[in-house]
């Protein structure tokens, strides 16, 4: 019998939370067993196994991401929102390392298909509207944005801009400033 009050729902938000806090590829059933202290065995009626936690939480975290840059997307425009949308990213990677770091879980094609990581894209791809880049530019900067946002923010949370000057922020707002400059210099020419 399931213990009561935990949910599928309920422990993959808990995992969440726990690789927030220890690291998402420290999360597993037998932990997140001994936060509610129960035994393992009570979580299986939930969960299948700790890959079943690991893509809910990946599923989840994709999901708040999403949300989080729609947020900051409404409304805006170029390079304000490609702004938005970096920092978006910049910003949630800082409040929920470990949820983050679940974004990147890889996930079967058909849960992927089924996930909010559509969303991602296709909001990339409307900032990149914005820019009138033609194919395949428009790929090839869907790969780059997401190649430099998750680049910059992994290197940032692993401690590797804090010896040297200038500070991460002022780098951050470097890049995001000359990636405008370059998305504007793709622009489809002229007719």
């Amino acid at each position: 019998m399931a213990r009561a009050g935990l949910s599928k729902q309920r422990l993959i938000r808990a995992g969440a939370e726990l690789a927030d806090e220890v690291g998402f590829d420290r999360v597993t059933v037998s932990a997140l067993a001994r936060r509610f202290d129960v035994k393992v065995a009570s979580l299986y009626s939930h969960l299948r196994n700790s890959h079943d936690l690991k893509t809910g939480i990946a599923l989840l975290a994709l999901e708040e991401l999403a949300e989080r840059a729609a947020d900051a997307l409404a409304g805006r425009a170029g390079k304000d929102a490609l702004a938005a949308f970096a920092n978006a990213y910049r910003d949630y990677a800082g409040e929920h390392p470990g949820r983050y770091a679940a974004t990147r879980f890889p996930l079967d094609p058909r849960t992927a298909a089924a996930s909010a990581g559509g969303r991602h894209a296709q909001m990339t791809r409307a900032i990149l509207r914005g820019y009138d880049l033609p194919e395949p530019d428009q790929t090839h900067a869907v790969r780059l944005l997401g190649s430099v946002f998750h680049g910059f923010v992994s290197l940032e949370a692993s401690g590797g801009f804090s010896h040297s000057a200038p500070d991460s922020p002022e780098t951050w707002a470097w890049v995001v400033d000359h990636l405008d400059a370059l998305l504007r210099s793709l622009r489809a020419p002229e007719p």
